[in-house]
């Protein structure tokens, strides 16, 4: 659960982790990093102890104001697993407006914090899929987690998950139950326009020819896991597979590309945070070297 201080992850494809649990600070001079992800449509933040262990994180939608969405998501991060802004020594950003966190010390590319994150979630990961709101990727790793390949889409937002929010939106469903009723489909419907405005049309005619609403939900997942398994394709994808971003949470749109992948995919309750885990690892990383210069 996001911003919850002690969970348990639990695995889509059978792995499992420890509870990530929030220790207090046993010594007044601890020092945290955080590493945020200011997305389109969501914020997300991660927070790493003094030993690069994930303490907590946290999500909320941003609005039309990044600066404000991203002080407010740290804020909120703070209070509700009682820590001290004060604490948090670094903080490295990235996302779509990852240079409007004005109070990061350092701004990283989405491709590099997706990829070290997806690692640390699921350290045999040789392929990342970053399926966002706007744009979709596809990054192939090495074991260090270096991006050696990549292939976006970001084409009328006919990748992402911005295409399944109008078409809940032509359907007057809520975008949380999409993916639940997609998957009771038993005869999708097509949709091949790769513009989700145009998509839209598709959509009516659909409901206007009586299609059943999860037969067309389906269709909209299989036409978005189209054109994003071939983006893994493209990049000469070697397993392990590991998804990230809001869509993870989907479970229709994971198993459209399972379906179109042959084959399953790592997918796990923080999958959606793998950006701002990545920035906060890396963020670790930067103030350890600059600690190291000092002495």
């Amino acid at each position: 659960m996001p911003g919850s201080a002690r969970r348990t992850a639990k695995w889509a494809n059978g792995k499992t982790v420890p509870a990530l649990t929030r220790k207090p600070a046993e010594e007044p001079d601890v020092r945290y990093v955080a590493g945020m992800d200011v997305g389109t449509r969501t914020t997300r933040a991660v927070l790493l102890d003094e030993n690069g262990q994930q303490l907590a994180s946290i999500s909320r939608e941003t609005g039309a104001r990044l600066e404000v969405a991203a002080q407010q998501t740290l804020e909120e991060l703070c209070v509700r697993n009682g820590f001290d802004r004060n604490e948090i020594v670094y903080v490295a950003s990235t996302g779509y407006g990852r240079y409007r966190v004005p109070f990061r010390q350092i701004q990283i590319t989405e491709m590099t914090c997706h990829a070290v994150g997806a690692l640390r979630l699921f350290p045999g990961t040789r392929t990342v899929l970053d399926v966002g709101a706007m744009n979709s990727r596809a990054l192939r790793i090495a074991e260090n987690g270096r991006v050696v390949a990549f292939k976006m889409n970001d084409r009328c937002a006919s990748g992402a998950g911005r295409f399944l929010e109008r078409v809940a939106n032509s359907l007057e469903i809520e975008l949380e139950e999409v993916g639940a009723l997609s998957l009771r489909s038993q005869d999708p419907q097509p949709i091949s326009s790769i513009c989700a405005v145009l998509a839209e049309s598709e959509v009516i005619n659909h409901v206007t020819a009586g299609k059943a609403v999860e037969d067309i939900l389906r269709g909209a997942h299989n036409s978005i896991a189209e054109r994003v398994v071939a983006l893994v394709r493209q990049v000469g994808a070697q397993p392990e597979i590991t998804v990230t971003g809001g869509v993870t949470r989907n479970r229709g749109m994971v198993a459209a590309l399972e379906e179109r992948l042959g084959g399953r995919v790592n997918v796990c309750a923080d999958s959606e945070y793998a950006g701002a885990l990545g920035a906060a690892i890396l963020a670790r990383q930067r103030w350890e070297r600059l600690q190291a210069e000092t002495k």
